[in-house]
């Protein structure tokens, strides 16, 4: 998604995630509690997509992890949430290895444009999901765009962040979230959506089903 698409509602609490988590890391635990407030939601959303409904045990898997190595973090609150964000999705492909269901490969490597563009029909697909709906849709696409988007859309991340979480080049996460977006409003039988690019309003309609 271009420049256009940052999620901006995960953004504007990141000076207050980013205060929070310093004065946790020097042994506030109410400071601790409104970083858990402000990130928990996100990444419960994330991990529901990729573990469905095993995703409180994951995240409480995580949380003890981000609790234990809480001391070793270095950044603000964004890059508090890409940390968390990682640690969670480690122990989401752990808790997959264990059921033995492994995600589906990558399909998309390609770096494409910055996706700018006008309305599309994307958002209006994307106004008629529920949380559960968004959700199972989600899971049913590749494992690169759901991760692209959920990680985009749900979580708040921005490109780099993204790409460092899943190890890919940010044109590949671009690709792969715009793809999936395009392919969720195909899904849902939305006339016109071939061609046309993903909008930043589309974006925010999916982060708010989270």
């Amino acid at each position: 998604m271009g420049q256009g698409a940052e999620p901006r509602r995960a953004r504007a609490n990141d000076g207050e995630l980013g205060a929070a988590v310093a004065r946790a890391q020097d042994g506030d635990e109410a400071a601790f509690a409104v970083a858990y407030r402000i990130v928990q939601p996100a990444l419960l959303g994330y991990l529901r997509g990729l573990v469905g409904e095993d995703a409180e045990d994951v995240a409480s898997d995580a949380w003890l992890e981000i609790a234990r190595d809480l001391g070793r973090f270095q950044g603000d609150g964004a890059g508090f949430r890409g940390w968390t964000a990682t640690i969670a999705r480690h122990r989401a492909l752990d808790h997959l290895r264990r059921r033995r269901s492994r995600p589906r490969p990558a399909a998309l490597e390609a770096e494409v444009l910055d996706l700018p563009g006008p309305h599309s029909t994307h958002e209006q697909a994307l106004e008629s999901l529920s949380t559960a709906q968004a959700l199972a849709l989600v899971r049913a696409l590749p494992r690169d765009q759901a991760e692209a988007v959920l990680l985009r859309v749900v979580v708040g991340l921005d490109g780099p962040t993204t790409a460092r979480v899943l190890g890919k080049r940010p044109g590949a996460v671009r690709t792969a979230a715009y793809r999936g977006l395009r392919r969720l409003a195909r899904q849902l039988d939305v006339p016109g959506t071939e061609g046309e690019g993903v909008t930043d309003e589309a974006s925010r309609t999916l982060g708010e089903s989270k």
